[in-house]
């Protein structure tokens, strides 16, 4: 399929009526829109984001049959209900649950068996230690351990509330690193974690380096593959106590950059999610130990990180905190003068304030002063807006 959608596809319907008379096998998707920084304005016209400091005032309603959107319509908050009581009873039950999802609270991520909390109701910078001689910006900068351990707590210091750890690249093109290999490049460093207050998370596809991790202090897992890499990997995080990252991808990274194809790239990454966090409940991985990725970047085109970009409030419907990776990636040159990975720093920063504009939690980066500044400057603005309209 073509990274454009044909010529022959009609367009939906943008009429409410269709709404009521969809088939049985129609899916309803609930995107949050119209996004303001205080309620107060118009109190009954809007709704708190998952619990965060975004509100919205309209709904993008979505029906899809097969692989096509047949209807959308953008309508008021205080409309919503009302729609949902008029579709078919199977689309019935999910619309409830995606309107309960965005209007709810997330709940705070236990970690290390709930000596440590993280809260929701604002975003957190999460930083990049890339122990790989090969990964696509930082590659071979922190191979010696003092170094890397030293850059680690640095990023904690700098105010990211999470350093993520990876000692495999899965850049386009990048081959698989042996899990002993990878092991033994972590060892040396995480162990100058041990008995810090240092958060970390375990960037990494294989069973194996997730138990080393986790045993070695890691608080989360983040997994490009969302558990799908290694048929292992789904057991060890249910038995452990750990909240994991489940990112969206296509293909693996030797291959995903060859001709990514979608029909519809935001609802297709966002039943890829759906079907991962049910594949995680039947094994005992609760909901609320879950995060999601959309994978910007992995297995998809400039203009499909565009899609996801700007559509990226939908993933709330799902019920987890959002985790936003656009950090010095290849879209931002290729959306301007095709400037390196070291050079792309202003268009990451555009990038997440859009993220942030529509309510992600997590933003992963390598550039964590920078993100934090722009992430304060962001936050007083929105606790400058709800001052105002309360004083």
């Amino acid at each position: 399929m073509p990274d454009r959608a044909p010529d022959h596809v009609p367009d939906p319907v943008h009429d409410i009526a269709a709404f009521a008379a969809l088939p049985a096998d129609a899916r309803i998707y609930l995107r949050p829109t119209g996004f303001t920084e205080t309620p107060f304005d118009d109190p009954a016209g809007c709704r708190r984001l998952a619990g965060g400091l975004t509100w919205f005032g309209l709904v993008q309603v979505i029906a899809r049959v097969g692989v096509r959107r047949v209807a959308s319509v953008v309508m008021p908050v205080a409309d919503v209900e009302a729609l949902i009581a008029r579709l078919p009873e199977a689309a019935q039950a999910r619309a409830v649950a995606q309107w309960q999802a965005l209007c709810g609270v997330r709940a705070p991520l236990a970690l290390r068996g709930g000596a440590r909390m993280l809260r929701f109701d604002r975003p957190h910078v999460m930083g990049i230690l890339n122990l790989t001689p090969d990964s696509f910006s930082d590659g071979g900068r922190n191979a010696e351990p003092v170094a890397a351990a030293g850059a680690a707590f640095n990023m904690a210091a700098d105010g990211a509330a999470l350093v993520d750890v990876g000692a495999e690249s899965t850049r386009p093109g990048a081959k698989p690193v042996w899990e002993g290999d990878e092991i033994e490049r972590l060892r040396p460093v995480v162990a100058r974690f041990q008995d810090s207050e240092l958060l970390w998370s375990i960037d990494t596809r294989k069973a194996a380096v997730m138990r080393f991790a986790l045993a070695a202090g890691a608080a989360i897992v983040n997994d490009v593959s969302a558990l799908t890499y290694d048929e292992q990997a789904l057991g060890v995080v249910a038995a452990s106590e750990c909240p994991v990252v489940l990112m969206h991808h296509q293909g693996d990274p030797q291959s995903m950059q060859d001709r990514p194809q979608y029909d519809d790239a935001l609802l297709d990454v966002y039943d890829w999610l759906a079907a991962r966090i049910a594949a995680c409940e039947a094994a005992g991985i609760a909901r609320t130990r879950l995060i999601v990725d959309p994978g910007i970047g992995f297995g998809k085109s400039v203009r499909h990180n565009m899609e996801l970009l700007n559509g990226l409030g939908l993933f709330h419907a799902l019920g987890c905190p959002i985790l936003l990776g656009v950090s010095r990636k290849r879209f931002v040159g290729a959306l301007s003068r095709g400037e390196d990975a070291s050079e792309r720093l202003p268009g990451t920063l555009v990038a997440l304030a859009r993220g942030l504009d529509q309510g992600a939690q997590l933003l992963r980066v390598h550039d964590v002063p920078e993100a934090v500044q722009a992430l304060k400057v962001w936050q007083g603005m929105r606790d400058a807006a709800l001052s105002l309209a309360i004083g």
